[in-house]
C-alpha cells in the first residue's frame, strides 16, 4: 500500500507496481515452476533432443530459436549460450526469462522521441483526483501519485475556488439536474470493470435526496453547461442594494445558496464573470468535481504530489490539463503556487509563439501546462471583470435585459468583445498546449500549432461521421483530446482503440477502474513511459510537421490492413490468482478466454456508432478454454482433447480469417475468470498489442483482477500469420 499523500489517504495501491500504463513491459521472469508446467517444459525439451545425448544440438538450438520462437539470435547471444548445446537446465533458464514473455520490447523505431509531440499517442488520466466513482467518492492527491507511478503521461485537474474551511465536507450549489447529469461518468461498467457502490440510478437517486427541495425540481437549459441563478436587486429611489452569493465552488454537500456568476457590481452596472471574493482571504484553489457530492482537496496538495512523482518513473514530458472554474483572484493564486512548486520543471516563456510542436526529446523533464487559450488584451494586460462589464452593459445600452443583451449580440461582436474567462497570467503557461473550445475543424484557431481540441467520445464521433478525412489530417499534425461521455457515473471507461485509429493523441480514462479500457491502455503503453509512435500514416514529418505522405489521408488509406490467423495453444497455468474477495481455493474453477480487438470495416469509414448502453465493446473475436475443476490455482489443460486439443498439447484457440488488422492497434486480451453461477468473476488478466505479440513457446505474466503484479502465468504456444 502506500504511504500518506498530502491531502490524500492511504488506501490506494502502489503504483509502482500497478498495471494499466506499462508495467507488463517491464523485464518479468518465472521463479517456480509447478509440476505441471514443468511436465510440458521437459516434453518440449525432449521433443528436440538428442536421442544419444539427450542434449540439444548446437544447430538445433539455432533453427528451434529461429523457426519455433521467431527469436533474434544476435540479442539472445548477450545472455544465453548460443554457440554450444543446451541441456534441460540452459533450456529452462531461457524459457523462464524476459526473454520468453509474450510480450516483445517496444520496437526500437518506436521509440524514436524527435518526431513533434503530434506524432505519439499519450498515456492520459481522466478527472484523476476521483478514487472511485465520479458523483460520490473521495478526491485524493494520492491518486496523481498512483497514476504517475504507472506511467501517466497526461493528468487532468479541475480547479475551483477555495472555501470558507478546507476541512469542509462541501459547499456546493448546483441544482439536481447538474449534479445527475452533468458529470462526466458512466451508466454502466464494463463486463469485467470493479463492480463499484451499486447502480447509477441508485446513486442519482442519493444525490438528488440530498439537494435543497427547490433545487431539485429545476431544469437545467440544454445550451448551458452551468446554471446561472439569479441576483436578487432591491431599488429604491435613492439607494441600489445588490445581494451576491460568496464565490465558492460546489462541492460536498451541497449548500441551498447558489453562486451568481454574473456578479453586480457594486454600483448597479454590468455583471462580471469573475465573481468577487466577499473579502480578501488566504482561500485557496481546491481540486473537485463540481456539481457532485465528490469530496475535495487543495490545488496546493495536487501540486505538490505532481512535483513529488511526475517524473519518478521517467522523465518524459508531463502534461497537466487543467479545467479552470475560479475566479480572477483565485487564478492568480493558481498561478502562483505552480511557479513556486514546480519552478524549474515548467517551460521558460517563449520569446514568439512557436511555429511547429516541440519533440518529446527537446522536452524532457518538462511539465507542460494545458489550459484554456485566451488570447493577450491589449498587448498582454489581464482579462479583468471589466472587460466583461462593458461588452454586456453595451449591448444592454438598447433597453433589453442583461442576460438577454448577452445573448443577442452578433457572433461577430462576441469575438471582438467577450473577453475569456481564463486570465492571461494563467492563459500564457499554455505554451504548447493551448485549449481551444471545438467548434468545426474549419476555425482560424485549428492552423495554430500549438492548439489542442478536447472533445467527449460522443463529440469525436459525430466529427468522424461528417468529416472524417479532415479529423484523421488534423490529428498528424495538431494535437487532440477524447474523454469520457458524461453518463459513465460509475467511471468506466470508452474503448480507447477507437480513439487512437483516428490518430488522436491523448485518450483520457478512469484509471481507478479496472476495465476493458484500462486494460487496452496497459496493452497500448507496455514499457514505453507513457509515449508511443503512431504508425507512419498517422504521423507528420520530422522537423516541419507538415504532412508526408498526403495521399494517406483518412484511416482508412494509412495504413495496410491484413488479413490475419491466430492460434494459440493453451497449455497450462500456475500460481493464478483468485478473484476479489474469494479465498476459497477449493471451488475455484478457472478459465482462460482470448479477445481480438481489431478495427471493423464500419469503424474505418464511419458508419459505426458508438454503443448506446456505455459499455464498451467485447472484442468481436473470442474463443476460450473449458473450465477446470479440482485443479486449484495451477490448471493444466493437457488432458483436455475436446475445444480442439490434443492430449499433452493442450487446448487449441483458433482466430482465422480476421480481416482489418493493424497490428499497431490491434490488442489481445487474456482473461482468467472463475466459471459460477450467475456472472463469472474475473481472476487475472494481460493485454499484448499485436505487433509485440511474440510467437512460439511463452509465458503469459498476468495481472490481477485490481491490475496489481501477480505471480500467475499461463504456458502457450502462439502462431500467427499476417497476409494482405
Amino acid at each position: 500500500m502506500s504511504a500518506t499523500v498530502r491531502g490524500g489517504t492511504s488506501y490506494l495501491p502502489d503504483g509502482a507496481h500497478q498495471g494499466g500504463g506499462g508495467l507488463s513491459g517491464a523485464e518479468q521472469k518465472v521463479k517456480t515452476l509447478s509440476p505441471g508446467i514443468a511436465a510440458h517444459l521437459q516434453r518440449i525439451y525432449s521433443a528436440h533432443a538428442d536421442s544419444v545425448t539427450k542434449a540439444w544440438r548446437q544447430e538445433d538450438v539455432s533453427v528451434w530459436l529461429r523457426r519455433c520462437q521467431g527469436d533474434d539470435e544476435a540479442e539472445l547471444a548477450r545472455d544465453f549460450p548460443l554457440h554450444q548445446d543446451w541441456d534441460y537446465e540452459s533450456f529452462v533458464r531461457y524459457i523462464t526469462s524476459s526473454a520468453a514473455n509474450s510480450i516483445a520490447p517496444p520496437h526500437v523505431d518506436s521509440r524514436d522521441l524527435s518526431y513533434p509531440l503530434s506524432s505519439y499517442f499519450i498515456s492520459s488520466s481522466h478527472n484523476t483526483y476521483l478514487t472511485g466513482n465520479q458523483l460520490s467518492s473521495e478526491s485524493s492527491a494520492d491518486a496523481y501519485k498512483n497514476v504517475l507511478l504507472r506511467g501517466c503521461r497526461c493528468i487532468e485537474v479541475d480547479v475551483w475556488d477555495g472555501s470558507d474551511s478546507e476541512s469542509e465536507d462541501g459547499d456546493g450549489d448546483d441544482d439536481a439536474e447538474s449534479v445527475t447529469s452533468s458529470s462526466s461518468s458512466s451508466s454502466s461498467d464494463d463486463a469485467y470493470g470493479s463492480g463499484e457502490e451499486g447502480t447509477a440510478s441508485k446513486m442519482k437517486r442519493k444525490a438528488k435526496s440530498k439537494l435543497p427541495s427547490f433545487l431539485g425540481g429545476r431544469k437545467k437549459s440544454k445550451d448551458k453547461k452551468s446554471p446561472e441563478p439569479t441576483t436578487t436587486t432591491t431599488t429604491t429611489t435613492t439607494t441600489t442594494t445588490t445581494t451576491t452569493n460568496e464565490a465558492t465552488a460546489p462541492a460536498g454537500g451541497l449548500s441551498a445558496e447558489t453562486t451568481n456568476p454574473l456578479e453586480k457590481s457594486k454600483s448597479g452596472g454590468s455583471a462580471s464573470l469573475f465573481p468577487t471574493l466577499s473579502r480578501k482571504s488566504t482561500k485557496e484553489p481546491r481540486v473537485l468535481h463540481g456539481y457532485t457530492l465528490t469530496k475535495d482537496i487543495t490545488f496546493r496538495d495536487v501540486c505538490e504530489a505532481i512535483k513529488d512523482y511526475g517524473f519518478a518513473t521517467t522523465d518524459l514530458p508531463l502534461i497537466v490539463s487543467l479545467e479552470v472554474h475560479c475566479s480572477a483572484e483565485q487564478q492568480e493564486r493558481m498561478v502562483d503556487i505552480m511557479r513556486q512548486t514546480w519552478g524549474d520543471l515548467l517551460l521558460p516563456e517563449p520569446e514568439e509563439d512557436a511555429k511547429c510542436l516541440p519533440t518529446p526529446e527537446e522536452l524532457r523533464g518538462k511539465v507542460l501546462v494545458k489550459v484554456k487559450y485566451a488570447p493577450p488584451h491589449n498587448e498582454g494586460g489581464s482579462t479583468t471583470p471589466e472587460d466583461l462589464d462593458n461588452t454586456v452593459a453595451n449591448a444592454a445600452s438598447g433597453g433589453l435585459p442583461e442576460e438577454a443583451a448577452g445573448q443577442q449580440l452578433s457572433a461577430k461582436q462576441r469575438a471582438a468583445k467577450k473577453p475569456s474567462k481564463i486570465i492571461w497570467a494563467l492563459s500564457k503557461m499554455g505554451i504548447y498546449t493551448r485549449g481551444v473550445s471545438f467548434k468545426s475543424l474549419m476555425q482560424p484557431e485549428a492552423e495554430m500549432p500549438t492548439h489542442i481540441f478536447s472533445l467527449s467520445e460522443g463529440g469525436v464521433m459525430e466529427v468522424h461521421k461528417e468529416s472524417r478525412r479532415a479529423l484523421f489530417e488534423h490529428n498528424k499534425r495538431y494535437l487532440m483530446r477524447a474523454y469520457p461521455s458524461g453518463m459513465r457515473i460509475l467511471s468506466s471507461n470508452l474503448d480507447p482503440a477507437v480513439f487512437w485509429r483516428k490518430g488522436i493523441q491523448i485518450v483520457a480514462l478512469n484509471w481507478q477502474n479496472w476495465d476493458e479500457g484500462m486494460m487496452l491502455n496497459e496493452g497500448m503503453f507496455a514499457g514505453t513511459g507513457g509515449y508511443v509512435l503512431k504508425p507512419a500514416g498517422y504521423r507528420c514529418s520530422k522537423v516541419t510537421g507538415s504532412d508526408p505522405d498526403p495521399e494517406a489521408d483518412t484511416q482508412a488509406d494509412a495504413v495496410k490492413h491484413y488479413t490475419m490467423d491466430l492460434t494459440i495453444s493453451v497449455l497450462a497455468a500456475q500460481s493464478l490468482p483468485l478473484p476479489p474477495g474469494d479465498n476459497n481455493i477449493d471451488s475455484f474453477r478457472p478459465y482462460l478466454k482470448v479477445e481480438l480487438h481489431v478495427e471493423e470495416p464500419g469503424e474505418r469509414h464511419g458508419t459505426d456508432d458508438l454503443p448506446q448502453d456505455g459499455k464498451e465493446k467485447e472484442g468481436e473475436y473470442k474463443a476460450k478454454t473449458k473450465s477446470l475443476k479440482g485443479h486449484g490455482r495451477d490448471p493444466d489443460w493437457s488432458g483436455s482433447k475436446g475445444q480442439g486439443g490434443k492430449g499433452n498439447g493442450g487446448v487449441e484457440l483458433k482466430f482465422e480469417n480476421i480481416p482489418g488488422v493493424v497490428p499497431e492497434l490491434s490488442f489481445v486480451r487474456f482473461l482468467v475468470l472463475d466459471d459460477e453461477i450467475g456472472r463469472d468473476s474475473l481472476a487475472a488478466w494481460a493485454c499484448v498489442r499485436l505487433d509485440r505479440l511474440r510467437e512460439g513457446y511463452r509465458f503469459v505474466h498476468l495481472l490481477d483482477a485490481k491490475g496489481m503484479e501477480s505471480e500467475g502465468v499461463v504456458l502457450v504456444k502462439i502462431k500467427k500469420t499476417l497476409r494482405l
